[in-house]
């Protein structure tokens, strides 16, 4: 009796039609795939990325968990920011931050800083209206609340130059509560609609005409800022130079911040859990444990370069000196920009932008007829400026209309730069400032791991680190 052999079901859908109905001659894939090995690659992970800042940074070792940085005394009068609170259309300034202006820096008072808040004016200008004019009287304070402001002065043959672009929290006219004002050395123009608050000198005489402390802390803040000092405010350093004979040479010394910065190891942490029976069984081809602990790693890894960026202790978005921090000219970064970035500071080594602003650029320079090279950084190309590599860094962040922020530093101790603070020789240390401790076995037959990295960054001169603010990354629609 001859037994009839079922037609075997097409194996995979668009198999050709002319072998449906044909008999199966050799064993099928499906089958055979029960006894071969899978060639498998290690878990993948989106989250990583080039983490250029922690490649560039010169790492210094920290022995005592804590790195003093000691500076020259500067005579600070005050150059910060100013904040605001707005109320719909309404903006008012918080009058603790009319302690950032120069000859009030240090003024503590609640009640006289409430005073002058109350007589601050809300002021609106269109682009291109000029708020103080080069040669006036100055006569007021002006805090910006929202906008772009330019300071324009006359250059040496006659012609208008821009000094200076001040945006959001940004204030000129501290002067105009001292006892001489004098006159305005530039002209302010409106550069976006613009929102300010004016204090005016009249307001500010009526409020220190009733405190003899406030009008005493202006005068001892203006003698200091009449103080021998350099152009980085630090105290001066008597010198004779071109002399000849025998003269008497003036004597000096180098003084020293009495409270200089101290800068602790920042760390990030977790838990990793593993169960025993997955650690015994399921360890060919790859060990669980350690690709469990590469991924964490990675992770780890990716925060840390974040909290360098934006932690508000130690990262460099905020602890940029407020001197440092210039706004784009026009919106989108432009060669301009990149040269006032880079004329701030010497030996500039490099600049970190997000993606975005590094593709707003190239934009720019396209506009232009530009092209802004590369260099080969460790076998890769990377954009750079003037010979100086743009390092794209993610973790700057991009805010909801569409702006970010450019930095441009020095690195390295030798060089009074920025750089990356750790500590290696740690117990247990699996990577240099990472360590892994076992934590043991709980009842559920879980293993416990801890994850640690000890980190942080310095900025040992305010120069060293320069930012570049409100950088526009959306496409113009005339790109």
């Amino acid at each position: 009796m001859t037994t009839a052999v079922t037609p075997e079901q097409p194996e995979q859908p668009g198999q050709d039609e002319a072998n449906v109905g044909r008999a199966q001659l050799s064993l099928g894939v499906a089958a055979a795939r029960n006894l071969a090995t899978t060639t498998k690659t290690v878990p993948q992970m989106q989250n990583i990325s080039s983490r250029w800042l922690l490649r560039t940074l010169p790492w210094v070792e920290v022995k005592g968990g804590t790195y003093r940085v000691n500076r020259r005394l500067v005579h600070a009068v005050g150059d910060g920011r100013v904040t605001f609170v707005q109320e719909g259309a309404a903006v008012r300034v918080v009058p603790a931050e009319l302690g950032e202006l120069p000859l009030l820096r240090g003024f503590d008072d609640a009640g006289v800083l409430q005073a002058l808040a109350g007589r601050c004016e809300q002021q609106e200008y269109e682009p291109g209206e000029v708020l103080v004019q080069a040669g006036q009287p100055a006569d007021r304070v002006v805090l910006i609340a929202h906008g772009k402001v330019e300071q324009t002065g006359t250059g040496k043959y006659g012609d208008e130059s821009r000094l200076r672009v001040l945006a959001d929290g940004g204030f000129f006219g501290g002067q105009a509560v001292s006892e001489e004002p004098g006159a305005w050395e530039f002209t302010a123009r409106a550069m976006t609609a613009c929102t300010v608050l004016v204090l005016s000198r009249r307001a500010y005489e009526e409020v220190a005409g009733q405190n003899e402390r406030l009008r005493e802390h202006v005068r001892s803040r203006r003698a200091e800022g009449g103080r021998p000092q350099n152009k980085r405010g630090e105290a001066d350093i008597a010198l004779a130079a071109g002399h000849s004979g025998e003269p008497v040479l003036p004597g000096t010394f180098a003084d020293y911040e009495l409270a200089p910065r101290e800068y602790e190891l920042s760390v990030a942490q977790t838990v990793l859990k593993v169960h025993t029976r997955v650690a015994d069984l399921y360890n060919d081809p790859m060990n669980q444990i350690e690709q469990q602990l590469r991924l964490t790693i990675e992770a780890l890894r990716e925060r840390q370069e974040y909290e360098l960026v934006n932690n508000r202790e130690f990262g460099l978005l905020h602890n940029a000196d407020h001197g440092q921090r210039i706004s784009t000219h026009s919106g989108p970064p432009t060669p301009d920009d990149f040269d006032e970035l880079l004329s701030m500071r010497r030996q500039t080594r490099a600049f970190f932008a997000h993606p975005k602003a590094v593709a707003a650029f190239g934009r720019e320079c396209n506009r232009r007829g530009l092209y802004f090279g590369d260099v080969d950084v460790d076998g890769h190309r990377v954009p750079a400026w003037r010979g100086v590599p743009i390092y794209p860094l993610g973790k700057l962040p991009v805010s909801d209309q569409g702006t970010t922020s450019i930095l441009a530093m020095r690195t390295g101790e030798e060089v009074q730069g920025v750089v990356g603070l750790r500590q290696t020789g740690i117990p247990d240390e699996y990577e240099p400032g990472l360590n892994v401790r076992f934590m043991g076995i709980n009842d559920q037959a879980v293993m416990s791991y801890l994850v640690s990295i000890y980190s942080s960054a310095a900025v040992l001169v305010p120069d060293a680190l320069g930012v570049l603010e409100n950088v526009e990354v959306a496409r113009t629609p005339d790109a």
